[in-house]
């Protein structure tokens, strides 16, 4: 099944990059969710599986960097993957 998100999210995609996902395909319980996703750079579109999609940060929602899944860099020039903290 395909399911269009609207509005968009804003995703990062490990070892692609970030980008916005548009779309989700959901072929039954024996597959992972795939995210249709535009990606910032280039513009290309890819089926990322879920294990390699991360929400982006956002501060207002407390989700930051989360550096294990960053680049292989002490510190990323862009966006990662997220790590979710409650207070």
């Amino acid at each position: 099944m395909f399911t269009r998100l609207e509005p968009p999210l804003p995703v990062f995609i490990i070892d692609k990059g970030p980008g916005y996902a548009f779309g989700m395909i959901d072929y039954g319980p024996e597959h992972n969710l795939m995210w249709v996703t535009a990606l910032d750079k280039g513009g290309e579109i890819w089926c990322a599986p879920n294990p390699q999609v991360r929400v982006q940060e956002n501060w207002s929602l407390g989700r930051q960097r989360d550096m294990s899944c960053a680049p292989n860099s002490a510190e990323p020039s862009g966006p990662t993957a997220l790590r979710v903290e409650r207070g």
